[in-house]
């Protein structure tokens, strides 16, 4: 019997077998838990969420046999090595290409951009292969419809058009223009302009394209969009920069844009070897979709930015006040803007600010109305930005007069829907002028005045004869829904505080509106009462004292039978009785009015317009409107 002392013979055989590579049967896989979330952060991220490349191109370059350090490394070249590699789907070949490129563009001529050429070819190879996958891969967008990657290509697509839009349109590339035609050349591809949008049919090409994802707004609750094919962008242009207008109303400057960029050919292989491209500015307030090779795609689009651009620069804030104090360059007459191109099919709700106020007093409001699909499609915002240190009946007449001629430019017939059908919305001293908007005057003021002040006969008659004109006005037509908020029909005790006094004293009216009114106020007056003559009141402010002579007589007008309305009003302290509420500045007894289709009150100070109950309150009106029309 043989005897072994050393190592066991069993450990050396195990030993010899595993270097033989004859144990087959060892577990070469491992398995340990993961959390979901991390899943899923890990099949969706890509280039453009993580900066690198997505785990669905990955895998295709294991398929490959390639290095994924080495693809990233030089991206361009192993994008080109996919176009002839066999064992892949056009699928994978085509959407990998797509990131690839889109990684060449971010990374590959970064940091510093010193080929801005080289770049865009970058893009427009990573749009063209996106394109190509969407379009041209032999599978329908809709039987993808669930598919990750699909939306991720998209946003390949979508990201490489803002890029290359944004490059295109950036100032040092403008020289790049060759012709009428706006062909923009690189060094690669020849790029077409084409101006859909109806903004640039009348207009040149935009200065620039903002990406509104390079946005970030504060003041504004939210931001609309809506999902699509599109890089969603803002055009910057000339026209309209500052809010005084040359006509007294301008569209807004900045209108949102959907870019599209599409590739010649009919077929995959035609698409994958063009170099000339079609850039398209397309306008998603008027168009909700459109056919690409056949399939019918939703256009992405941004409904918010051009509304926040426009108020961000406008530097409303501090010009509010100003304008109260009528100084050197404020407003001189009203001024109009249109949120959207007019539209002859969409109706018109008119918004106006109240005292020291501008359109900003309506940015959430307005937002939340073209966040609205169903109101956003129907109706089309103007606002009005009105010297709010006038008298209240001159700034009923201008106002007035600025909407008929915009209606005039727009609609020289009176033809279109939009010319029908108004709807008028007012906070605070704007509630007032609504109202008077929605009012014919007859003689009521003029008899109202001159019973107050108690005239004889011959005083009236020459009261009657030097301010008739002044004093009569008729409705706006076309009105036939109002909503005033916090709007003091009747005037407010705050007007007479020391401190209103004070800042009424120190406003600056126009030297032809002091003599008109003085003129007025020595008619008016008794010699024998002194008191009686400082009663007669010039500005704005003055105006609204609930003693004052046009606040008085100016309630008691009849609004035009053909407009209904609504009240909205805030008050600050709910346990007391309703008549005996405020907002801290209007008195509840002095915004309700008699009559109202509705009236809301809500807990709220004086700028209720911007609550959120406030807004709901206005949609649902809005929409009841709508189902009101006349067929």
């Amino acid at each position: 019997m043989l005897h072994y002392t050393g190592t066991p013979l069993r450990i050396k055989l195990f030993w010899l077998m595993l270097s033989l590579g004859l144990l087959h049967g060892c577990a070469m896989v491992s398995v340990s838990d993961m959390d979901s979330r991390d899943y899923l952060k890990q099949r969706r991220g890509d280039v453009l969420t993580t900066g690198d490349l997505s785990l669905y191109a990955g895998t295709v370059l294991q398929i490959l046999g390639q290095d994924e350090r080495s693809c990233r490394r030089q991206a361009a070249q192993c994008a080109e090595m996919l176009t002839t590699a066999i064992g892949l789907t056009t699928e994978q070949r085509l959407s990998t290409m797509a990131e690839l490129w889109l990684y060449e563009a971010i990374n590959g001529v970064r940091p510093p951009r010193q080929d801005p050429q080289a770049e865009i070819d970058a893009y427009l190879m990573s749009a063209r292969y996106a394109y190509a996958y969407l379009f041209y891969s032999g599978v329908a967008p809709y039987r993808r419809l669930f598919a990750d990657r699909q939306t991720q290509v998209r946003d390949y697509y979508n990201f490489a058009t803002q890029q290359a839009a944004t490059l295109l349109f950036a100032g040092r590339e403008r020289d790049w223009l060759q012709d009428p035609q706006q062909q923009f050349r690189t060094t690669n591809w020849q790029v077409q302009a084409q101006l859909q949008h109806q903004r640039f049919r009348r207009q040149a090409l935009p200065e620039r394209l903002v990406a509104t994802s390079s946005l970030s707004f504060k003041g504004l609750r939210n931001q609309y969009r809506r999902d699509g094919l599109g890089a969603e962008m803002v055009a910057d242009t000339k026209v309209g920069r500052d809010w005084r207008t040359e006509q007294g109303f301008a569209e807004l400057p900045v209108p949102v844009v959907t870019a599209l960029l599409s590739f010649g050919g009919g077929t995959l292989q035609e698409v994958l070897v063009t170099k000339e491209a079609t850039l398209h500015l397309l306008d998603p307030l008027q168009q909700k979709e459109l056919y690409v090779a056949g399939n019918l795609v939703p256009l992405a689009a941004n409904f918010t930015a051009g509304y926040g651009l426009w108020l961000a620069r406008s530097d409303f804030a501090r010009q509010a006040f100003w304008n109260l104090m009528g100084a050197s360059d404020a407003l001189a007459e009203p001024q109009l803007f249109l949120l959207q191109p007019f539209d002859p099919n969409r109706k018109i709700i008119l918004l106006l600010h109240g005292i020291a106020s501008s359109p900003e007093a309506w940015v959430n409001t307005a937002n939340e109305v073209l966040g609205d699909e169903a109101l956003r499609e129907r109706y089309q915002l103007w606002q009005l930005y009105y010297p709010t240190n006038l008298p209240l009946l001159l700034n009923v007449k201008s106002l007035h007069a600025r909407i008929v001629s915009t209606l005039q430019h727009f609609d020289p017939e009176g033809k279109t829907a939009a010319a029908s059908e108004m709807v008028i919305i007012g906070h605070s001293m704007g509630g007032v002028l609504a109202r008077l908007l929605v009012s014919d005057s007859g003689d009521h003021i003029l008899q109202s005045i001159s019973q107050q002040r108690h005239l004889d006969s011959r005083r009236q008659q020459l009261f009657f004869q030097r301010f008739q004109e002044d004093l009569t006005f008729s409705a706006l037509p076309g009105v036939s829904r109002a909503i005033f908020i916090a709007a003091p029909h009747r005037g407010t005790t705050v007007a007479d505080y020391r401190l209103a006094r004070w800042l009424a004293g120190l406003i600056t009216l126009p030297v032809t509106v002091l003599e008109r009114f003085a003129q007025a106020a020595e008619l008016l007056a008794d010699p024998d009462n002194q008191e009686q003559q400082r009663a007669v009141r010039f500005t704005s402010i003055e105006n609204l004292s609930e003693k004052d002579l046009f606040i008085r007589a100016a309630a008691k007008l009849p609004i035009n039978p053909a407009v209904r309305y609504h009240s909205i009003i805030g008050v600050e302290q709910p346990n007391l009785p309703l008549e005996q509420q405020s907002d801290g500045v209007v008195p509840y007894l002095s915004a309700s009015l008699a009559g109202a289709e509705s009236e809301m009150v809500i807990r709220s100070g004086h700028s209720v317009q911007e609550t959120s109950a406030a807004i709901l309150e206005i949609r649902r009106i809005l929409y009841q409107h709508l189902t009101e029309l006349p067929d």
